[in-house]
């Protein structure tokens, strides 16, 4: 849940926690990064890549800096509270004691930066799971903190919305190709129209549908209950989706290779920039689960060093799968999700690797959706949470899960444009996810700090991008994000 405390959980190696970071960037917005790239061109598109990538490195130590900030504030006041009980258990105290205890409350009632606190060394070491609801409350005021949780709802029903897109059109895909044998022998670029028929009588996005319609009524249920993902699991869907993104760059090299590779990719194409924007955002997208990564890691001495290079080895892996795809594949015949273009016979021969490609995300994407859902949910509850107040059993378990699951599933049933789905969550949600929340919170977080310790305090955890022009930068860089998106958009549908 986004807005508590919570258990450090089990310790693990810097290393460790370098692969589980990588495991949660890289997620279904790199499936949807090869169309993006052939859309918008390959040199803009590699130049946004590489800065969306710098921009959310400096955002990412800044909530690291901010965690640090935290866990000071909660170790000091559990150290005062410790020292009121010690001082409550004294009875015994000289009148020269008490002289100078009143000395000290009379120090504590003036501005903070008269007194210069002696800070302890290991003040800011990041040992509480401190989540960003929390940081938000302790940082933010009353309309900040409804601010954080608005983002970040809409960012997780953005995130609902693909799962529940992506499954269907996955099965719908593979499927519907197989039930009429044009898996085999038809060119794999062939386009097909939702109203084409697939069984019978049933048109494509007949067939979508029922797939929505089952795959709701399979994991839809887990939002009602608590859900939470296991080692086993999580190792499982890790080993899972660095084999199918393993074969689907040998594949992409080998065919380039053998002079069969058909993409002749644009230099730039400033249409397609928005949703590039957008995909490129949601694939760097980390923040929100920064606490629940870093604080479990048990030396920290060079975690920023640790944290760019696996930037720099994401970014590496997002351009050499675009780069690949949008060389293999001609532009136009390069799908939403990129696994679909293996679903053919004359890109991949063995049935059975055609059909782990194909299906690749229903099998990933279903295990994260009921997780996805149960956050959700939880910070739905958390935002209309009133201190001392429970919820009526049927607010709890149904009026909360229902308001969690329908609007997903209902923005599924309209559309399965994943490209321009994760676009739109990428570039508004993710927006103040990635950029805006963690520029405020660094920006109060260093200014609480400063109150509370005095002027001279250094967080060892401080990010290298210490100058407030950065914090103005982030921010600026986000809002004209907002406005160009938007602006694109409007342009784009008054043309229409």
């Amino acid at each position: 849940m986004a807005g508590e405390i919570t258990e450090t959980g089990e310790l693990y190696s810097p290393y460790v926690g370098l692969v589980y970071t990588f495991n949660l960037i890289v997620g279904t917005g790199a499936l949807t990064m090869p169309k993006a790239f052939a859309t918008a061109g390959w040199l803009i598109s590699l130049i946004l890549l590489v800065f969306l990538g710098l921009m959310s490195f400096v955002t990412t130590t800044f909530v690291v800096e901010a965690m640090a900030a935290a866990n000071a504030q909660l170790r000091w006041k559990r150290m005062e509270t410790h020292k009121e009980e010690e001082d409550d258990d004294s009875s015994t105290a000289s009148d020269s004691d008490v002289l100078a205890q009143d000395s000290y409350a009379r120090a504590e009632k003036r501005p903070i930066l008269s007194v210069q606190r002696r800070v302890p060394a290991n003040l800011f070491e990041i040992t509480d799971r401190v989540e960003m609801g929390q940081m938000a409350s302790m940082f933010f005021n009353k309309v900040g903190v409804n601010l954080f949780y608005f983002c970040i709802i809409i960012y997780l029903y953005g995130d609902l919305a693909i799962y529940a897109a992506a499954v269907p059109f996955s099965l719908m895909q593979v499927t519907c190709s197989a039930s009429g044998n044009d898996s085999c022998g038809v060119e794999a670029d062939t386009k097909y129209n939702d109203t084409d028929r697939c069984w019978g009588p049933l048109r494509r996005v007949d067939t979508y549908r029922i797939y929505l319609a089952v795959f709701t009524l399979l994991l839809g249920p887990f939002t009602f209950f608590d859900v939470q993902k296991t080692k086993y699991l999580q190792i499982l869907t890790s080993l899972m989706r660095w084999i199918a993104f393993a074969i689907m760059i040998v594949l992409a090299l080998v065919r380039i290779g053998k002079g069969q590779g058909e993409g002749h990719p644009a230099l730039a194409d400033f249409s397609g920039v928005r949703n590039l924007f957008g995909v490129c955002v949601y694939s760097f997208m980390c923040q929100h689960s920064l606490p629940s990564l870093v604080t479990p890691i048990s030396s920290k001495r060079h975690l920023t060093r640790l944290v760019f290079l696996d930037y720099v080895l994401i970014l590496a892996f997002y351009g050499l799968l675009s780069f690949t795809a949008i060389f293999c594949f001609r532009g136009d015949s390069l799908m939403d999700m990129y696994t679909l273009n293996f679903a053919q016979c004359d890109v991949v021969g063995l049935a059975a690797v055609r059909f782990f490609l194909g299906l690749f995300p229903v099998f990933t994407i279903s295990t994260n959706f009921p997780i996805i859902a149960v956050t959700l949910r939880n910070n739905w509850k958390t935002l209309f949470h009133r201190e001392g107040g429970t919820y009526p059993w049927v607010v709890d378990r149904v009026v909360f899960p229902t308001i969690t699951l329908v609007p997903p599933v209902l923005v599924a049933f309209c559309t399965h444009d994943l490209e321009s789905l994760v676009g739109i969550t990428g570039a508004y949600a993710g927006t103040g996810i990635q950029y805006v929340i963690p520029a405020f919170l660094v920006y109060l977080c260093r200014k609480d700090t400063q109150l509370a310790f005095g002027y001279g305090t250094v967080n060892k955890h401080r990010s290298p991008f210490r100058h407030t022009f950065w914090v103005g930068f982030v921010l600026l860089w986000a809002f004209s994000c907002f406005f160009f998106v938007t602006a694109n958009i409007v342009l784009s549908e008054t043309k229409l």
